[in-house]
């Protein structure tokens, strides 16, 4: 959770950074679109700690800017839906939670600023040129969690020298960020010679049971 608040209130003070000075002149509220693949209520303790962070740095909601939410109700399919809307919106900023909402709002606009508070890997699925340079109208952190999987790969293989096989679970479904992510642990299986088994994450609805 500290994480994740440090993540928002970097983002904060990203937007505070990137917002026009002449909003704050002329007194217009200056417009931000939140767009994420989760629900409302699913996020609804890391939207209010950014808005929290917002206030500290003298952005209020209905007072000086403006929030535009999007939630994706977790259907990817909506996201350049949702990420188009916003543009006709012109809204100053676009904060985007992960990988698939920053890909959606970078093929929607490639002038409006857009902030993404976590991607696995920005420069390998092509949302910026590089880390030290990103280039283009995205920016934000980047997790690291490929790099940080290999090494995991290797503390495991120091702690077990004889492991042969290891298990992966992922969810239904896939995406460039998931693909880039088991890519790279096969091959870092592969140099410490054992397995990747991957398994699928099946989710049950209390009315499947009995059925």
């Amino acid at each position: 959770m500290k994480k994740n608040l440090t993540v928002l209130t970097l983002c904060a003070i990203l937007f505070g950074l990137c917002s026009s000075a002449d909003a704050q002149q002329t007194g217009k509220a200056v417009r931000i679109g939140f767009l994420d693949n989760s629900t409302a209520s699913g996020i609804a303790v890391l939207l209010e700690a950014f808005r929290q962070e917002l206030r500290k740095l003298g952005w209020i909601e209905g007072k000086n800017i403006a929030i535009e939410y999007r939630f994706a109700e977790q259907k990817p399919e909506r996201l350049p839906e949702l990420a188009a809307d916003l543009v006709r919106l012109k809204v100053d900023l676009i904060v985007v939670s992960a990988t698939p909402p920053a890909l959606a709002a970078k093929s929607a606009t490639a002038t409006i600023p857009i902030v993404m508070t976590a991607s696995v890997d920005p420069v390998g699925v092509g949302l910026v040129a590089s880390l030290a340079r990103p280039g283009g109208n995205v920016t934000g952190l980047s997790t690291l969690a490929t790099e940080l999987n290999t090494k995991r790969l290797e503390i495991l293989k120091d702690a077990i020298p004889r492991l042969s096989r290891v298990g992966l679970l992922r969810w239904p479904g896939t995406s460039i960020t998931s693909d880039l992510q088991l890519k790279e642990l096969r091959a870092a299986a592969l140099a410490e010679n054992f397995k990747i088994d991957v398994a699928l994450i099946v989710q049950l609805r209390f009315s499947d049971v009995g059925q």
